[in-house]
């Protein structure tokens, strides 16, 4: 019995063929874009979940709760914080710091080469205790866990970076420099990190090493903060009220340890498996609302092929009525049919998978640039259970309703043609659906209208600077005292317009800044102020305003000030030259210093964040980069030159630049993810929308041909027979937009709260999304229309 419904369900099929490839296309479309968003969320929910421990991971995170009622939340804690969890807090089995992406440049001496080699690594290095191979999971190729970073100049590499730096996987006992300060020696190798993770870590440093890598950190020192730090720990059990018992001490921690301002630094505990999704914090990856706002999209479009599907099926009743009139006489029961009908689908949705699965593997490279991480389309367990479950899905929600309408006909009526629409499925259900796909087409297309409008203001948004032409390159640490020689030499290049040794651009993710007094006030202000630091260079190279008094002139510490004009305002002051000459005492100085200059206020992060109050000054000690500016269209050039200085003053080191819009580029990384996908479904759902609404006008034609025959006899014109025959589905489509417009209101709102500056939301962008909607279903809808108004009504009519 079977393989004769196969028969049937092979024949029909093919009988079919437009019919059969529209639901194809459509669910293919449609179960591709569920497969990529699947694959995307499930890397995001899976991160570090293999470490065995995971329940039981915490990390230590601090919230500053600044006089003035902010709070700004922070990933850190601090270096003696890990030793008093270890042995005061017996609910804690253990706990490790580590200072994770510390900038190095690693020399390497390999045998028979005179020079050694040298990186310059940004990304990957780490100093951690060796506590931290106790907490997470991580196969030792070679060396002792609990040993190999006990001791100062000690380091352990993953497999990748031994065979980088030695060119093998085993490189126990050889050494490599680190800064031009020390020689460590490698003690063990680990196993790359099992993916997907957020600790890429190549080079564990042990923390000993420290006090040479940096003589100034003071290991014993709460108060030093760096958004790098981490600290993490693992629980005796998993149990939030653990967590909690332990997270009740911390307030009497503080206090100890910070006396009279304990109130500010607020520590928490915070589970591993919430530490990604923390984008409040440095570090997280990505809000858990996007994830889901990107399930529900992947939801809508297989909902819409499968709406699709109904629609098709259902229009196809009374064709197929006879057929199950006849096999009902025959003796076939109602269940007999609906098995044949379910498994016509089911032929339909295995070959849609199919293709599916191919085109989510061929899109996969692509799709992997677009979101910046590396999917897999491997068929473990999990995705060929997402695969069954998503292909049951589809056939009881694509074929259930047909199957029960089809099976359900009366023969009598079905033998007599006296089928009525209600019984064949309903016209008003085929409304219905055909609405449902257009305010999810909608909606898209508000969306991705919204989301391209706030990524256009970001990009032209004046800065408060000019960031063209600049390049950022970072400065040898261990070279300080040649730092002016090479930024002299720089400057004498016709090419180079200006020059500055800094901290910091004027737009970083690094938001440096702390506690300052004003004028004759003994207390500090309520409120922190940022710091920009820099040379006397800094407001030529960026082209900053000063819109009172001076520049701040060359010191080999903070000696002067120039604030923009949001902490001028916050201070009580509305004229720029009335705070001129009055005094500050920033937490970096130990005496109050005048104010020099006011300058036009400037972003000094991206555009999540209003701008702080803040001051720019000169402290040598602090500068790490350095900043030029070139002249336009020279830049290859330029580059060229810059090279060549810095290969003569600094052979040892490793050159690297980067441009500084690239730099602020990646302040919108997650919102270019966001307009890609959004963009690229909002397609996706038009074309199953179009090919839906293609099917059902085509079965419309069928339908009215000899009603458009007569009409075109009685005198009907070309263009009033186009409009009888669209204006019931443009009508579905007008109803679509108003339904659709205040979700996508209501969701874009929502989304661009996170922005401090942004877009407002106006009536065009809902009504050139309407109109283009409109224009793909006017132009899907003419196609078969005008075929139809343009035949012959002879050939229509012979048969009457």
């Amino acid at each position: 019995m079977f393989i004769n419904y196969l028969k049937i369900a092979f024949r029909n099929l093919r009988l079919q063929r437009t019919y059969t490839l529209l639901n194809v296309v459509g669910l293919t479309i449609g179960m591709a874009g569920g497969l990529l968003i699947f694959l995307f969320v499930r890397y995001h929910l899976n991160t570090d979940r293999h470490h065995t421990n995971f329940d039981r991971i915490y990390r230590i995170v601090l919230d500053l709760h600044l006089d003035d009622g902010s709070v700004e939340h922070y990933p850190e804690a601090p270096l003696p914080m890990a030793k008093t969890l270890r042995t005061e807090y017996p609910q804690v089995e253990q706990a490790a710091f580590l200072a994770s992406n510390r900038s190095l440049t690693v020399s390497i001496h390999r045998p028979g080469q005179a020079a050694p080699a040298h990186f310059l690594e940004h990304d990957g290095t780490a100093l951690v205790e060796g506590e931290f191979f106790q907490i997470f999971d991580y196969q030792w190729l070679s060396g002792d866990s609990k040993t190999a970073l006990r001791e100062p100049n000690c380091v352990v590499l993953t497999k990748s970076w031994s065979r980088r730096y030695f060119g093998t996987s085993n490189s126990i006992g050889r050494t490599l420099e680190l800064d031009h300060k020390l020689t460590a020696t490698v003690t063990g190798i680990v196993a790359d990190p099992a993916q997907p993770t957020d600790t890429h870590i190549g080079l564990f440093i042990s923390m000993p090493t420290i006090r040479q890598l940096d003589p100034d950190f003071n290991v014993n020192e709460w108060g030093q903060l760096n958004s790098p730090y981490r600290l993490y720990c693992t629980l005796k059990d998993n149990a939030s009220a653990t967590a909690k018992q332990v997270e009740a001490t911390f307030p009497d921690l503080s206090k100890k340890h910070f006396g009279d301002v304990a109130h500010v630094f607020q520590f928490h505990i915070q589970p591993l498996a919430d530490a990604h999704f923390d984008v409040d914090r440095v570090g997280g990856v990505i809000r858990p609302s996007l994830l889901w706002s990107l399930e529900l999209i992947g939801l809508f479009l297989i909902l819409t092929a499968c709406i699709n599907f109904v629609n098709l099926a259902t229009a196809q009743a009374f064709r197929r009525s006879k057929e199950v009139g006849v096999r009902k006489t025959l003796g076939s029961s109602r269940g007999q049919l609906a098995r044949q009908f379910l498994l016509e689908t089911s032929l339909i949705v295995v070959m849609a998978t199919a293709l599916a699965m191919l085109v989510a593997l061929l899109c996969l490279p692509v799709f992997n640039q677009w979101v910046h991480i590396q999917l897999s389309f491997r068929p473990d367990a999990l995705l060929l259970l997402f695969i069954g479950v998503l292909m049951g899905v589809v056939v009881l929600l694509a074929g259930g309703y047909p199957a029960f309408v089809l099976s359900g006909f009366s023969p009598d009526a079905s033998l007599r043609g006296k089928l009525v629409a209600s019984l064949a499925g309903g016209y008003s259900l085929r409304k219905g659906l055909v609405i449902v796909q257009f305010v999810v087409c909608q909606a898209l297309l508000v969306g991705a209208l919204v989301v391209m409008k706030q990524m256009s203001f970001i990009r032209q948004t004046d800065l408060g600077y000019r960031k063209d032409n600049v390049v950022i390159v970072n400065l040898p640490t261990a070279e300080e005292r040649s730092w002016e020689a090479f930024k002299n030499d720089l400057r004498q290049y016709s090419n180079i317009k200006s020059v500055t040794l800094q901290y910091r651009p004027p737009s970083a993710n690094v938001m440096n800044g702390g506690s300052f007094k004003f004028g004759a006030k003994k207390d500090w202000i309520s409120f922190p102020v940022r710091e920009r630091l820099a040379d006397a260079n800094y407001l030529e190279t960026y082209n900053l305003q000063l819109v009172a008094g001076r520049n701040i002139t060359e010191s080999d510490s903070i000696r002067e000030y120039v604030i923009n004009e949001t902490l001028l305002h916050k201070l009580g002051f509305r004229d720029p030259k009335a705070i001129l000459g009055k005094r500050m005492q920033y937490y970096l100085s130990s005496v109050p210093l005048p104010i020099v200059g006011v300058v036009k206020d400037f972003h000094q992060k991206s555009l999540h964040d209003l701008i702080a109050p803040c001051f720019i000054a000169s402290y040598p000690a602090m500068y790490k980069q350095v900043g030029i500016r070139m002249a336009g269209g020279s830049s290859e050039q330029t580059l060229a030159h810059i090279r060549s200085v810095w290969q003569r003053l600094y052979p040892n080191d490793v050159f690297e630049y980067e441009f500084l819009e690239d730099q602020l580029e990646r302040f919108y990384e997650t919102e270019t993810i966001i307009s890609t996908l959004v963009n690229t479904f909002a397609l996706m759902a038009m074309a199953i929308c179009g090919l839906g609404l293609y099917g059902l006008v085509a079965f419309t034609v069928g339908q009215r041909t000899k009603e458009i025959g007569i009409r075109k006899v009685l005198g009907a014109s070309v263009a009033s027979i186009v409009a009888l025959l669209s204006g019931d589905f443009l009508k579905l489509v007008l109803v679509a937009i108003g339904l659709a417009s205040p979700v996508a209101w209501w969701a874009m709102s929502k989304w661009l709260q996170d922005f401090a500056y942004r877009i407002e939301i106006h009536w065009w962008m809902f009504a050139l999304a309407g109109l283009l909607a409109i224009f793909i279903a006017f132009l899907t809808i003419s196609f078969q229309s005008i075929q139809a108004a343009t035949a012959n009504p002879v050939k229509s009519l012979r048969s009457e």
